[in-house]
């Protein structure tokens, strides 16, 4: 069965964006797939308003000494600690509705779903809101340049160094953790280097922290300086050494390529496409928007067997609902809970590995809870719900500390509800003749080649009048489990 133009172009819209707006829904039956794209692009080239709300602690007067000096972190007494601590924990509440309210409305969705791709790929985890903001701020930056810049900025980040724990790696005594999860999860893969690479590139690395004001530095007295061999060169390498290395590796290209095809196209791969994709991407110098351009201007990307196939995360079907419906919270909060809940917490990656997604999103309670939101949202009706209490969410989290957490986040429709403006929603049916309406709003919501019954659907609709069908239609649809599914 051919697949229609709006179809096409909302695939686009889902996979390198967050799903379209309602404004611009009347545009996609007519719109030309590799047009549509042109404008994705063009809206993510400037570069991005940086996110500007976590307060850098030791630049902050509360931390100040007497004489005027800044105090180390050594020097905060328990009190100043609890303080500090509870600032960054409100901190990166705020970065996180700040940053999903940009998915929401920005432009820029290419730049944003790009850098949600890479906050994965990167994944780290820092109690230190300021490092976690800097880390963000480099992601979205790059998102779209070149992997071996963003490779190497994101590799001397406090946040990452931290959270790889190389500022206890030292000539004589190296900590391997950042070196192996480079070479593991950020570059080649696992199984493409030896166990004597992970303790030789360990040892190129000693030396790279950052200091008090939360900057790279470059400690040469822990350096080892003695030669080392690493993927079969020799050298007395330093750590820009080791991932230029590694960037010379077309194996880096592959795996990356991989992972991006199995994030954005289908996480069935075609062993000939990557391959095809991963070389053109390593000959371009890893220039990341080429080998985007290469995935949504080819024809196979519009195959119907990639179409409908990809379960959204809890963030992309968080953001593609607001998009959709124009709406206002109650309590912005809720959406952070509503992430707890369905196992994405921006900022929060249950590991080194980030998100495994996939069908790993859904499961009985999981699924029971997106099928609510929308009804939520729409008729302030109530839902208890807690986040889940597994350790890979909770990262190692007494299980005292995570009842107690579970018993605080519990919330009801009253800060999880919404307003709707939905004369904005309405308006883009205006020309649709009634017995096809229900269809059609179907047809702008659900990517599955498959269709819900519409005499089952039918029990649930409005009839009073039509802008009351119409919401209903939208709401029900939404809540199914079709719309899981981009």
């Amino acid at each position: 069965m051919p697949v229609s133009t709006r179809l096409k172009n909302q695939h686009l819209l889902w996979r390198a964006g967050f799903g379209p707006m309602a404004e611009i829904l009347t545009e996609l039956d007519t719109m030309p797939q590799k047009k549509l794209w042109k404008t994705l692009l063009n809206t993510s080239n400037d570069a991005p308003t940086p996110i500007n709300i976590a307060i850098n602690p030791l630049e902050d007067k509360a931390y100040m000494n007497p004489d005027g000096t800044m105090m180390t972190p050594g020097m905060l007494t328990a009190e100043q600690r609890k303080q500090l601590n509870k600032q960054w924990r409100q901190e990166l509440k705020d970065m996180n509705l700040a940053w999903l309210s940009l998915m929401i409305n920005s432009k820029a969705q290419l730049r944003e779903k790009m850098s949600l791709f890479w906050h994965g790929h990167f994944a780290c985890r820092v109690n230190n809101s300021f490092f976690s903001q800097q880390l963000l701020n480099i992601i979205r930056a790059n998102a779209l340049g070149n992997f071996g810049e963003l490779l190497k900025l994101v590799s001397k980040t406090p946040a990452m160094l931290q959270f790889l724990n190389n500022q206890q790696n030292k000539k004589g005594k190296p900590n391997e953790n950042f070196a192996r999860e480079v070479m593991e999860l950020f570059t080649m893969g696992r199984g493409n280097y030896t166990e004597k690479d992970v303790k030789e590139g360990a040892r190129a690395f000693t030396g790279w922290s950052f200091d008090k004001n939360g900057q790279y530095s470059f400690k040469e007295n822990v350096h080892d300086n003695d030669t080392k061999t690493f993927l079969g060169e020799t050298g007395n390498f330093n750590g820009d050494d080791i991932l230029n290395i590694l960037l010379k590796k077309p194996q880096t290209a592959y795996y990356i390529t991989q992972k991006i095809y199995k994030y954005f196209v289908n996480e069935q791969v075609d062993e000939a496409k990557i391959q095809t994709l991963s070389t053109r991407f390593y000959n371009n110098n890893y220039d990341i928007k080429k080998l985007l351009e290469d995935i949504f201007t080819s024809d196979w990307f519009y195959d119907e067997k990639n179409i409908g196939v990809k379960i959204k995360s809890p963030v992309e079907l968080l953001v593609g609902i607001r998009r959709y419906l124009p709406l206002a919270l109650d309590n912005d909060d809720a959406q952070i809970l509503y992430q707890k809940v369905l196992g994405q917490e921006l900022f929060y990656p249950p590991n080194v590995a980030g998100w495994p997604g996939g069908k790993n999103w859904i499961d009985s309670s999981t699924l029971m809870v997106r099928l609510q939101i929308p009804q939520v949202f729409s008729s302030k009706d109530a839902i208890d719900i807690r986040p889940k209490t597994d350790d890979d969410i909770n990262m190692g989290l007494s299980q005292e500390k995570r009842l107690k957490l579970g018993k605080n986040a519990a919330f009801t429709a009253t800060g999880g509800s919404a307003t709707i403006n939905w004369q904005m929603v309405n308006s883009n049916f205006e020309k649709t003749a009634r017995p096809q309406l229900s269809q059609t709003i179907i047809n702008t919501l659900l990517q599955t080649t498959g269709r819900i019954d519409a005499e089952v659907l039918s029990k649930y609709l409005n009839n009073e009048s039509r802008d009351a069908f119409i919401k209903s239609v939208v709401i029900n649809t939404m809540s199914t489990p079709e719309y899981q599914l981009c």
